[in-house]
């Protein structure tokens, strides 16, 4: 070691003024950046070779190190590079990273939080995630392999995701004789990738990260290589800070902070721009505005506030301000729309299914959602738009995406924040998708909703009844129908105002369209729960008989209604008694593969896990069970 090692500068420094130091430290700027490339490219021994040559290492992997005193100087400074690669090894299950890890270390210059992210193909949904907050992508391609489909993949995705410092770094030139032919060609051939996706420019750099080449310092190896090495690129490479704080001010609210009763202020992370007392805001989708009395963090009041600071702010008025709203520069307000274009990278093992609710958080809030067929599916290779009906895992592509209610939002190129979403499946809970919001649509802003003086509380009274759906669900066969059509007999006794949907009747007009594949079997249910809605509005209690063998389509028309209004019956029927009557002959037609998509046969049924009313007609008549259902909806 010699005294111009950076390790030699900082030991001197901590040995003069250890205050210095950690005041140095405390300052120096945070660099976030991912590695990523295809499989066994060499992302977690690269990451090793970083930590090793840093010296600067992550306290847990340090305390590992130190407990094998074999291996390990009684300084610290000895530490075998074998060792740490095992310990990232070892977070391996069956020879693959499952998960994102995410390391931390830092030299003289910089701070830095690594995101070591899978290679293989059904783990993209990791390096999403990994890059959604990187400010540097290191993209890594084996020397020996030249530029492969997920070298493209993970480069679209980083140009996707807004990343905008690419370092391309051509790793294990040691296999290949450190030959600057083989690394001109890759760089070439990426070079004409990277141009068609709009990565416009990007830092080559030829790696060993086993042998240490090019990673701290200039190799020898490579005498004909003029430019900077890894570490000391990462540790330079200018970050826009300033950029954020120069757009309008925006920020969504994490929480309410009332600790007491002379308290009320709303803390979250500022997005962009600058906040200060006395400006004046806006509170989006709902347009209240105010002025700023209070900036306050953890040390107090302060006189400003800038973009990537967490504050709470107090309003000189008291207007209505929650969870998942933007409190945004009055002048400067976002827009805000129920209806988009978004570019979805879909995550799931299940495949997307057009219409289906799924829940879309954005910011601080969560609304549901559904995403209309796609427009198209993009090709990682040949950027070609591909016709498609549905997105399968790590597929990419263009769609139309409708939320239940108005949300503020920007294009996903002006703020990551309020542009960047996910999508949640309803019933599994899992993430399926992340997107990334281009506009709203024209429709969103043309269309408005048109107020009227004679309202649904109007209608209902003229028919003194309360408005109600009665949802009977259950397997073909079962007795829908002739349940529905006996509650609805029984009704229109008691002069109580009526309609009657049914599965087989409305697909001969409405959803004549309409097959049974399940984006079909989806949207009759949309439809079908829309009309519903109406009908309620119209003071009706409505009535209706469908398999609608999906529970979130289900959960879906529920929440289209009113509170109470919705009233699930589960005709809950056996399977074998309902392929037993086969009235219509469909089950047979099903077990001799003459119709597909059949529920209970070649399609789930997802029976209710908490109707309202659970009808066993094995056991009660239909009579029996209409009577019941109509002492619950008339007690």
């Amino acid at each position: 070691m010699t005294t111009q090692d950076p390790i030699y500068k900082t030991d001197a420094l901590i040995a003069e003024n250890i205050d210095a130091y950690l005041e140095a430290h405390q300052h120096k700027t945070m660099l976030r950046f991912i590695t990523c490339g295809s499989v066994d490219d060499g992302k977690s021994t690269l990451i090793g070779r970083l930590l090793y040559d840093s010296k600067m290492i992550f306290e847990d992997q340090l305390a590992a190190l130190e407990a094998d005193s074999k291996r390990v100087g009684t300084q610290g400074q000895e530490i075998d590079f074998a060792l740490l690669v095992d310990g990232l090894a070892a977070e391996r299950e069956q020879g693959i990273t499952i998960d994102v890890a995410y390391r931390f270390f830092a030299t003289e210059k910089r701070k830095f939080i690594v995101a070591d992210t899978p290679g293989h193909e059904q783990y993209t949904r990791n390096m999403v995630t990994g890059a959604s907050t990187a400010d540097v992508a290191v993209i890594l391609i084996d020397a020996r392999k030249g530029v492969l489909t997920q070298t493209r993949r993970h480069s679209y995705l980083v140009n996707l995701l807004g990343i905008r410092h690419v370092v391309l770094a051509v790793n294990k030139m040691d296999l290949v004789g450190y030959d600057q032919a083989i690394f001109d060609k890759i760089v070439e051939e990426y070079g004409e990738f990277a141009r068609s996706i709009g990565i416009d420019a990007f830092t080559a750099i030829p790696i060993s990260g086993f042998k240490g080449d090019n990673i701290t310092g200039p190799s020898e190896n490579t005498p004909w290589y003029h430019g900077t090495a890894l570490l000391p690129h990462l540790e330079t490479v200018e970050l826009d800070t300033t950029a954020d704080q120069a757009k309008p001010f925006r920020m969504p609210v994490q929480w309410v902070n009332r600790p007491n009763l002379d308290f009320r202020g709303f803390a979250g992370l500022v997005a962009s721009g600058t906040v200060r007392p006395g400006d004046a805001i806006r509170v989006l989708p709902s347009g209240k505005t105010s002025t700023i009395a209070r900036v306050v963090s953890l040390d107090g009041d302060r006189d400003l506030a800038v973009a990537g600071e967490s504050v709470t702010l107090t309003f000189a008025d008291e207007i209505d301000c929650s969870r998942g709203q933007v409190i945004v520069a009055a002048q400067s307000p976002l827009e805000v729309a129920d209806q988009f274009e978004s570019t979805l990278v879909w995550m799931d093992e299940h495949e997307l299914v057009p219409g289906r609710a799924y829940w879309l958080k954005i910011g601080t809030q969560t609304v549901s959602a559904t995403v209309h067929a796609p427009k198209y599916e993009v090709n990682v290779n040949t950027q070609e738009h591909l016709a498609t009906k549905t997105l399968d895992l790590n597929a990419i592509g263009v769609a139309n995406i409708t939320t239940d209610r108005e949300i503020p939002f920007a294009p996903y190129d002006d703020n990551r924040d309020l542009g960047g979403f996910i999508l949640i499946d309803k019933i599994t809970n899992h993430t399926v998708a992340a997107g990334m919001i281009h506009f709203a649509l024209r429709r969103a802003q043309n269309i408005h909703w048109q107020a009227t003086d004679i309202g649904r509380e109007h209608h209902a009274g003229m028919k003194h009844q309360k408005p109600a759906v009665l949802w009977l669900t259950g397997l073909s066969g079962s007795g829908k129908s002739t349940i529905a059509n006996i509650v609805e007999k029984k009704l229109a006794r008691m002069n109580r105002h009526t309609f009657l949907l049914d599965g087989d009747n409305v697909r001969h007009g409405l959803n004549k369209d309409l097959g049974f594949t399940e984006a079909d079997r989806i949207e009759n249910i949309r439809r079908v729960g829309e009309v519903a809605k109406l009908m309620t509005d119209a003071g009706l209690i409505v009535i209706t008989a469908f398999i609608s063998p999906f529970r979130s389509e289900r959960d879906m028309v529920r929440g289209m209604m009113q509170p109470g209004e919705f009233v699930e019956v589960f005709v809950d029927t056996p399977l074998s008694v309902a392929e037993g009557r086969d009235v219509k002959g469909l089950y047979a037609k099903a077990r001799a593969g003459q119709l597909k998509n059949f529920t209970g046969i070649d399609s789930p049924y997802e029976a209710p896990e908490a109707p309202e009313i659970r009808i066993d007609t094995t056991e009660i008549t239909p009579e029996q069970a209409a009577d019941l259902i109509i002492a619950r909806l008339i007690p």
